[in-house]
């Protein structure tokens, strides 16, 4: 698998993983069919076995490079923030793959919720929580977190329900053995929420003291049980060095596709 966990926390405050990149070239795979709008299969691939890789046509292609590539290489916060979500996506089948999780988005800068998770009992298949995420990119972990908090507590006061409902539905009504308005009338409660922080960082909080110091006072945005609050955090030395060459090997993994197939 492309990505490998080490558990963090800071009971009972909040709890989550450490993620490591074990393998580039697979990783770069699964973005590549992420952005060749094939997030189904790569959700197969990460929890199945024994089928067949769909043929991208060159339309797809160029969409994909355009995901893939900073419009502006000084300025490349968009595209990066995209792909840190695409491997946030593919973490979270990993780590939940009983879980329904939204697709990753297909353009930069999206509006809405980084991500949306729906935990349900495997034997009831009744849901449990909604998580709601957010997932970021950045040089400046710190300060990300500090305005993310500010996020979850617009969500925690119901001032996005609106927002949340319409994403839950959506996700829903993709699953035949959900009760779609019963689970809506669940989310509605707000301890039936659980938050999730993915967010890469440096030298800085790439150890113990580090992660608590980056989460300190998750608790108080979020109160009740420590299942509730998620930290996961991606250490990257050179973020957009990284960033770059992972972009560089997924649109040659998608051309490579493309010539394939043709």
């Amino acid at each position: 698998m492309p990505l490998a966990f080490a558990p963090i926390g800071g009971k009972p405050d909040w709890s989550g993983s450490s993620w490591v990149v074990a393998d580039d070239d697979k990783l770069a795979d699964m973005v590549a069919h992420v952005a060749l709008g094939r997030s189904r299969y790569v959700r197969r691939v990460l929890n199945e076995t024994g089928f067949k890789t769909p043929d991208p046509k060159e339309t797809e292609l160029a969409g994909a490079i355009k995901l893939l590539t900073a419009l502006n290489p000084a300025e490349p916060w968009h595209r990066d923030g995209w792909l840190f979500q695409v491997v946030s996506w593919i973490a979270a089948h990993l780590q939940d793959p009983d879980g329904i999780i939204a697709p990753p988005h297909m353009i930069h800068a999206h509006k809405g919720f980084d991500g949306i998770h729906v935990k349900l009992d495997p034997e009831t298949y009744q849901v449990i929580s909604v998580v709601v995420c957010e997932e970021k990119a950045t040089d400046n972990a710190q300060k990300m977190v500090n305005r993310i908090w500010k996020d979850f507590e617009k969500v925690q006061l119901g001032e996005r329900d609106n927002e949340l409902v319409a994403e839950v539905t959506r996700l829903l009504e993709t699953r035949k053995d959900v009760d779609v308005d019963k689970a809506l009338e669940e989310i509605i409660w707000k301890d039936s929420r659980g938050y999730r922080i993915a967010i890469t960082i440096g030298d800085e909080h790439n150890h113990v003291q580090g992660h608590s110091k980056l989460f300190k006072g998750y608790d108080d945005i979020v109160d009740g049980d420590v299942g509730r609050r998620r930290g996961e955090v991606l250490y990257l030395a050179n973020l957009r060095r990284w960033m770059d060459e992972i972009a560089s090997k997924a649109i040659k993994k998608a051309e490579l596709l493309a010539t394939v197939h043709v």
